[in-house]
């Protein structure tokens, strides 16, 4: 297995959803966000300029939906995966994104998977 780094269910407040009604406010969705990453260097170094920051990950996703909208999770996974890939550089990125739209069900997920 490679090393990751791992944020789990992040909530965050988007607006999303094919109606707009659905769009008209913000609401909870839980982002995981697997990370790629060898952070041996860090390791050894104890300095977090070896490795990922995830708290930085965490805080540019809890502010990623601001001003922005989408009508499909496939779509807001995709670009959360591509702002986590450019801008933290692991080698690769997951990101589950889970909504809660059908009552019957705990949760409706998809699951994106972006390399460099």
């Amino acid at each position: 297995m490679n090393p990751k780094i791992t944020i789990v269910d992040l909530e965050v407040f988007y607006r999303v959803g094919v109606l707009a009604e659905e769009r008209a406010k913000p609401q909870r969705l839980l982002l995981t966000v697997d990370m790629d990453f060898d952070f041996s260097a860090a390791a050894k170094t104890d300095a977090i300029a070896d490795t990922i920051d995830y708290f930085a990950v965490s805080q540019r996703l809890l502010k990623f939906g601001g001003g922005r909208e989408w009508k499909l999770i496939e779509k807001l996974a995709a670009d959360v995966a591509d702002v986590v890939l450019s801008e933290f550089k692991p080698q690769s990125v997951t990101v589950e994104v889970k909504k809660f739209p059908i009552k019957e069900a705990r949760y409706v997920s998809v699951v994106v998977i972006r390399k460099r």
